[in-house]
């Protein structure tokens, strides 16, 4: 809800929210597990969180978000797991794929970091789902020079400027596309073109 007002231009605190949810009558105990698509390995270990839900940066390249989405399609899911830059909020690669095994975080994060070039010590935001904290993961950032960092379990604001991006794609551009009547590919190929488009939008509006 804090998510989708501030895609309005109303600025409030996460408390504001519950506590005005709550005099409605909104609010409900779920008796599930977050159902967040990315799940977390309860083995594994964790990064500790160094954005904190500050989503400025200084200077491009220095602190990235990254996560899964996913679109339905005519033949099976289609999987997005791109990559956005926190200065301009450019999404500066995507990687797609038809499961989100950690091989298709590890394709994004590798692009970006060919594209970009980014100084050592740039910070790569993600969840703590099993594919960010994937061995193979973690070391691919630590080859990269970066340095990983992690939101909490089931914690969307610990990453909403990413999730605000996916909830902005599917409704300005995706839904409108329909998905469901496009193969896979077809998909990849509309998700591509709209990735260029919003590129380009970034670089209009801040350059």
């Amino acid at each position: 809800m804090k998510i989708a007002l501030e895609q309005k231009g109303i600025t409030c605190s996460r408390s504001t929210v519950l506590r005005t949810m709550r005099r409605g009558n909104l609010l409900h105990k779920s008796r599930k597990s977050p159902a967040g698509l990315t799940k977390a390995d309860k083995k594994a270990q964790k990064c500790a969180d160094l954005v904190k839900q500050d989503f400025s940066a200084s200077k491009p390249n220095e602190k990235w978000l990254t996560d899964i989405t996913q679109i339905a399609c005519k033949d099976g899911t289609l999987y997005i797991a791109p990559v956005l830059d926190c200065f301009a909020g450019e999404i500066i690669s995507v990687a797609m794929d038809d499961n989100m095994k950690k091989e298709l975080c590890i394709r994004a994060i590798r692009q970006a970091y060919e594209k970009e070039r980014p100084k050592p010590g740039f910070i790569a935001h993600s969840d703590p789902g099993s594919q960010y904290t994937s061995y193979e993961y973690k070391c691919t950032i630590a080859s990269l020079h970066g340095v990983q960092s992690m939101g909490g379990v089931g914690a969307c604001y610990d990453n909403a400027r990413m999730e605000s991006f996916f909830a902005t794609l599917k409704k300005e551009k995706l839904y409108r596309i329909d998905t469901k009547k496009l193969t896979i590919e077809m998909s990849k190929n509309d998700c591509m073109a709209l990735h260029h488009g919003l590129l380009q939008q970034v670089k209009n509006k801040y350059f």
